[in-house]
């Protein structure tokens, strides 16, 4: 075995895929409601994606950023407008990289050259994930992660999700830079909290004179029913990371700020190789292009609430929660893991989030029938786990 054992032994290969469908080496097909953790938001091998690559791939792959292309500028203008709701500029620049730890490191050095000597301390929220890198490690709110590799960066601080009144004390603007949250707690269990508590960090971060940094590495780019999941409040961020389905599968992140946020980096104080490269941005180009055309976040609410709808009837099933196609399932019983392995037997991938909680993250394209046939599929998985008496509510 010469990969490193980063990751468990993998149930299956996968060796293609098409929409909602993956397919084994042995040729048996898959309904996918995980998406690569919430990337392939298209569905897999979409024409109009892979048809970009392809040209691109035969025309210019990579110059670095000592030059410029002719592609980044388009993407970086069509997330400023989606940014701002879709319809006009937000107003906004961006940096463009690899993924969304490197978008989340991005804000993080941003808002410590902002803020100025000093004031380096980022909030972040108990439950979080912002990443593995060192800094967005150790920004995500969750201790366990942290253990093997103390000691981690300096400056960060957390408090309970959803919790104005924690946010409220934390934030001391003498020490304070920003805040980081994400608008819909994915990882942690995909908990989305109160209707008024972005809108009051954001006003407790205006009062401060602190920055609002929004993760929507998972939920940006439709997957929560809008553009962004901060949108479903009347409030502008000052700075917006995302990653995952902005290429539908090509690595590609990007980190959006204000223009006087953004006006804070020099030339030199952040950089990345490979980030922004023509065949990156020929992918997200035509990933945007799609979603836009599509209208995928009104896609994913009329999607999501007949895939809500269906869960709920489930027996085994005790609570769905989520927006748009980012629904978490909750369970009877801490068997999250074996209802994950029997539905993957019958044919549908979905994962365990925590020992009680499962995450469905489908194809923001997928049909009524796939979601149908996934639901049934996950009945069949979770009675054959709890047990037909036992998996009554």
């Amino acid at each position: 075995m010469t990969l490193m054992g980063t990751y468990a032994p993998p149930p299956v290969v996968f060796v293609r895929g098409e929409g909602s469908t993956l397919f084994d080496a042995e040729g048996r097909r898959y309904l996918d409601f995980v998406s690569g953790l919430a990337v392939t938001s298209l569905g897999h091998a979409h024409p109009d994606v892979a048809r970009a690559l392809c040209e691109q791939a035969g025309t210019l792959w990579h110059v670095s950023n000592l030059y410029a292309n002719a592609l980044a500028p388009e993407v970086a203008a069509t997330i400023d407008r989606l940014v701002g709701g879709g319809e006009r500029p937000a107003g906004g620049q961006v940096f463009f990289c690899n993924s969304g730890a490197e978008a989340n490191e991005c804000a993080l050095k941003l808002a410590r050259k902002w803020a100025g000597p000093g004031r380096y301390v980022v909030v972040a929220t108990w439950g979080s994930f912002h990443g593995r890198t060192l800094a967005t490690l150790r920004a995500t709110g969750q201790p366990a992660k942290h253990a093997p590799f103390e000691p981690l960066p300096e400056g960060f601080t957390h408090v309970p999700y959803d919790d104005l009144d924690a946010m409220d004390a934390a934030l001391d603007p003498s020490n304070v830079a920003a805040v980081l949250v994400e608008p819909v707690q994915g990882e942690g269990g995909v908990v989305v909290p109160s209707s008024d508590y972005l809108a009051g960090v954001r006003r407790l971060c205006t009062e401060r004179g602190v920055l609002l940094m929004c993760d929507e590495v998972q939920t940006g780019l439709g997957r929560t029913g809008r553009w962004f999941a901060f949108q479903a409040q009347p409030l502008r961020p000052d700075v917006v990371t995302m990653a995952k389905a902005l290429g539908n599968g090509m690595p590609v992140g990007a980190c959006w700020a204000s223009a006087e946020v953004a006006a804070a980096f020099g030339v030199g104080d952040h950089a990345t190789t490979f980030g922004g490269q023509p065949l990156a941005m020929s992918a997200a180009r035509a990933t945007l292009q799609v979603m836009e055309r599509e209208d995928v976040p009104a896609r994913a609410r009329r999607a999501g609430a007949r895939l809500e709808a269906r869960l709920e009837t489930l027996p085994g099933v005790t609570e769905v929660r989520g927006q748009g196609l980012l629904l978490a399932a909750q369970l009877a019983a801490p068997v999250a893991a074996d209802v994950a392995s029997a539905a993957l037997a019958r044919g549908l991938l979905v994962n365990a989030l925590r020992p009680d909680t499962l995450r469905l993250a489908p194809s923001l394209l997928v049909e009524d029938e796939v979601v149908d046939e996934a639901v049934a599929l996950l009945e069949g998985a979770i009675a054959a786990v709890l047990g037909g008496a036992e998996a009554g509510r």
